[in-house]
């Protein structure tokens, strides 16, 4: 594949990615040398990128240690594997936000495993480059959920917990509320999107949470995928 054309828009993904996480604490862990080496490269240092590895072990040291808020791992390891990690991470520390980069979306046994341990983000190595990581991270960083469409199916199917039965409908702009939070966006940026006011999100938000019997604002957007209120994500 000819990448030239792509070099400006990849830039700007990278811009972004490093404005929109914010102050989250992320480790990277990446099977490939070179991968890492250039995530590190394009990834601000500090209080946003606090430890990188390539290997299971190591990596679990490192979130542990430096108190990471994300994970951003890939399937295969130097040692170790990206699913046995994610599973890891979430057991010890289920508040811990994490991304599984897929390289081989057939092993559907090993997804099953990250899934049902709540991995936040599934996306395909196949689609880097192309905007998903930073559509990915935003979202999972963010306390919603990134599963790549193609996954969908396998996600649902596996993800815990029983299907959803709301108390009552959701609005539209409650809707319209869960998909912007499902993206990653928190109250203040969803208020600006929709023109409403802080106050009436959280308002919107309370409300979905009880209609959904939701415990949080991943699990409601994990409802609201089993519903069919929130749409698959988009790459870029």
């Amino acid at each position: 594949m000819d990448y030239t054309e792509l070099i400006g828009q990849v830039h700007r993904h990278v811009e972004s990615s490093n404005r929109l996480l914010g102050d989250a604490r992320l480790v990277a862990c990446l099977g490939s040398r070179l991968a890492l080496s250039l995530f590190i490269a394009t990834t601000r240092s500090g209080p946003q990128l606090v430890g990188a590895a390539t290997g299971q072990a190591e990596a679990m040291a490192l979130l542990q240690r430096e108190q990471a808020s994300v994970l951003i791992c890939s399937d295969r390891l130097e040692q170790g594997c990206g699913y046995a990690l994610v599973a890891e991470i979430k057991r010890s520390a289920p508040q811990t936000r994490t991304l599984l980069i897929v390289g081989d979306p057939n092993r559907r046994a090993r997804l099953k495993t990250a899934i049902q341990a709540g991995c936040d983000g599934l996306c395909l190595e196949a689609q880097l480059g192309m905007g998903t990581v930073l559509s990915a991270l935003t979202a999972v960083s963010g306390g919603g959920i990134y599963i790549e469409r193609s996954l969908g199916e396998l996600f649902l199917a596996h993800v815990p917990g029983p299907n959803p039965i709301p108390l009552a409908p959701l609005s539209e702009r409650e809707v319209q509320v869960l998909q912007l939070a499902a993206g990653g966006h928190n109250n203040q940026e969803i208020g600006a999107r929709l023109f409403i006011s802080l106050e009436t999100v959280k308002t919107h938000m309370r409300n979905i949470l009880q209609k959904l019997q939701a415990r949080d604002r991943t699990h409601a957007a994990v409802q609201g995928l089993r519903l069919g209120l929130v749409d698959w994500p988009d790459p870029g």
